[in-house]
């Protein structure tokens, strides 16, 4: 892990501050990059809601949310949520556009997958819009491979020829 980065799980109200704030910054993100391909648009406020209601399908002991943070400021998240016995499934994984290309990515999906083994899974599943072509390439490098779309993905069936799928063994 590159110096200054560090991976923390999420505990306080202020955590969870920032959680909902790098939540909305993502959804924004992926919002405008799937209107530019395909002129649609999520209600991403609710979208915002459901997961902060939901946050704890992220929590111990078979969840995590985890914050990256370089010099102490959170810049980056990843979550880890499970799917059905044995399988786990990352989700919201971003990191602010400054921050890219400095390791937090790979340092969060590193302790994600750690996590993921203290859980006790024994592969993790991922899904992943199209366009995010460099997290395709950290997942990749990361031992991950590509598979048919899963039924428990919220991937909306018309979209999901536009998205990767992916999976690890651990």
């Amino acid at each position: 892990m590159k110096s200054g980065i560090r991976v923390v799980q999420a505990q306080n109200a202020d955590d969870l501050a920032a959680v909902r704030e790098l939540f909305w910054e993502y959804l924004q993100w992926a919002n405008a990059n799937v209107n530019a391909e395909f002129s649609v648009n999520f209600d991403i406020a609710s979208m915002l809601e459901r997961d902060m209601q939901s946050i704890e399908k992220f929590s111990l002991p078979t969840g995590r949310l985890m914050l990256g943070e370089i010099d102490d400021r959170v810049v980056g998240v990843g979550c880890l949520q499970r799917l059905r016995p044995g399988i786990g499934e990352i989700k919201r994984m971003y990191v602010r556009p400054e921050a890219r290309k400095a390791g937090v990515g790979r340092a969060l999906l590193a302790s994600l997958m750690s996590e993921a083994k203290l859980a006790g899974y024994s592969s993790v599943r991922l899904d992943s819009a199209g366009f995010m072509r460099a997290a395709h390439v950290m997942y990749r490098s990361a031992g991950f491979h590509e598979i048919e779309p899963y039924p428990e993905s919220e991937i909306p069936k018309e979209f999901q020829r536009h998205w990767v799928f992916m999976e690890r063994d651990l």
